[in-house]
């Protein structure tokens, strides 16, 4: 089933009311699993969450609860990837970027400007790229599932200016995730990036500190973002998704047949999370037009160019290493 903007956020509602849920039958159930995000009730994100947890709970009889824990409830994406690794909580969804700090190579599907649109995304990380990346998340004692969801394309939004070129970026103060890649990337452009989680983004621009940020549209819709930005700039700079992961000692707990289920109802909820945020896209630039957030469309040679030029994509080859950088350019062309 798609859901529309409509039928989207009346889900949301019913999902806030209910979420962290589970806690009436969690007293019968045989295992109970906190899993926990960083995005608004109203992202896709828990509308899917919530649905993968009734049918979970539905397919095994009651015997596995999964509490949803939206919204930075258990803490900031660094605190809760630390509760991850022991065993806190046993389920967390993040950004390959950000889970890079951990794993380097979850942060190259992320290079900047490399996909072109989502046919590439989805061919390199239901592909080869993506086999390559999970492969590297067993390696630090996580699980990843199969199927990462959809974070987005990402765009700038900015309370000064709009950017429409590489020499807009010259001193601009912006906000990135705390990972490695972002830092560089706008350092290349001669920006000022500064590391900020992102339950504490809203505040950073509200009081100034920084002067924009870049998000997929369906984050700078369900969090608000609107209303302490004027511009936004289709940059589509980077693709960001989301790695649905559990503990290892936690999953390995689970009897086969029980992982089976949990793993095919997540899989299930990332392929329809990743048409909502499709479809939510799709639309929210004129609602967010609407609301006062000023588009503009640059055109990305020229940043792709400048990046080139400096040297960004030789050196996060070097860090990656050729045998990635290969998989990388087989889906995206060549970079470096």
């Amino acid at each position: 089933m798609k859901l529309s903007r409509r039928s989207l956020l009346a889900a949301a509602g019913a999902t806030a009311m209910t979420l962290p849920m589970g806690t009436a039958f969690a007293q019968k159930a045989e295992f109970v699993y906190k899993y926990a995000n960083n995005l608004p009730v109203t992202h896709p994100m828990n509308v899917r969450a919530k649905e993968m947890a009734d049918a979970i709970r539905a397919e095994t009889h009651g015997r596995v609860e999964i509490q949803v824990f939206p919204n930075n409830q258990l803490g900031s994406d660094t605190d809760m990837l630390s509760q991850l690794r022991s065993g806190g909580i046993e389920f967390f969804t993040l950004s390959g970027l950000i889970l890079s700090t951990l794993v380097p190579a979850t942060s190259i599907s992320g290079i900047g400007f490399a996909f072109s649109d989502y046919d590439a995304v989805w061919k390199a990380m239901d592909g080869n790229l993506g086999a390559y990346i999970r492969a590297q998340i067993v390696k630090a004692g996580l699980v990843p599932m199969d199927k990462i969801w959809d974070n987005g394309f990402r765009h700038i939004t900015s309370s000064t200016k709009a950017i429409t070129s590489p020499t807009d970026l010259k001193g601009f103060k912006i906000r990135v995730p705390v990972s490695p890649l972002w830092t560089s990337m706008f350092k290349a452009f001669d920006a000022s990036p500064a590391s900020i989680n992102f339950g504490e983004v809203y505040s950073a621009l509200q009081t100034k500190v920084v002067e924009g940020q870049e998000n997929p549209l369906a984050i700078i819709s369900t969090a608000k973002l609107y209303e302490v930005q004027k511009y936004c700039s289709l940059t589509s700079h980077m693709w960001d998704g989301f790695w649905f992961l559990s503990n290892r000692k936690a999953w390995e707990r689970l009897p086969k047949d029980l992982q089976v289920i949990v793993a095919k109802h997540i899989n299930a909820a990332g392929m329809k999370e990743r048409a909502d945020v499709a479809d939510m896209n799709a639309s929210l630039q004129k609602d967010l037009a609407s609301k006062g957030l000023v588009f503009n469309q640059p055109k990305t040679q020229a940043f792709r160019e400048h990046l080139q030029k400096a040297g960004f994509y030789a050196e996060w080859k070097a860090k990656y290493g050729d045998e990635a950088w290969a998989i990388l350019e087989a889906n995206t062309g060549k970079l470096a």
